[in-house]
């Protein structure tokens, strides 16, 4: 039953890192690394089809081996963070407006305190 509510939660996890590919809002990489975590309990072939992915493989691999973020990540989240407070702003009404902003900061001093590749 474990290992099928982890295979569950990886292809989710798949599905919402697909989607994030094109809304700003949802990250992409933490939820590969996130379905990656998930598949080594539920999928060894399926994790080492994400890990030798040509896009995401070496993020994850960093990301595993020694926790770093390559910098072109972190701006790359840096914008998609700043472009969500602005949607947000411009389309939500207070305190709602506000929610974007802020975990695009509790987020973003994350991230940037992570070391890099």
């Amino acid at each position: 039953m474990k290992r099928q509510l982890y295979l569950a939660a990886g292809w989710l996890s798949v599905g919402a890192g697909a989607i994030g590919i094109f809304l700003p809002i949802l990250p992409t990489v933490p939820f590969m690394i996130l379905a990656a975590f998930c598949f080594a309990r539920s999928s060894p072939a399926l994790e080492a089809k994400l890990l030798n992915h040509p896009r995401y493989g070496p993020h994850l691999v960093a990301w595993r081996e020694k926790g770093v973020v390559g910098r072109r990540a972190k701006w790359s989240a840096t914008s998609a963070f700043i472009a969500s407070a602005l949607i947000g702003f411009l389309t939500l009404s207070l305190p709602w407006s506000l929610l974007p902003a802020a975990v695009g900061i509790v987020c973003g001093t994350w991230l940037w305190r992570r070391p890099e590749s």
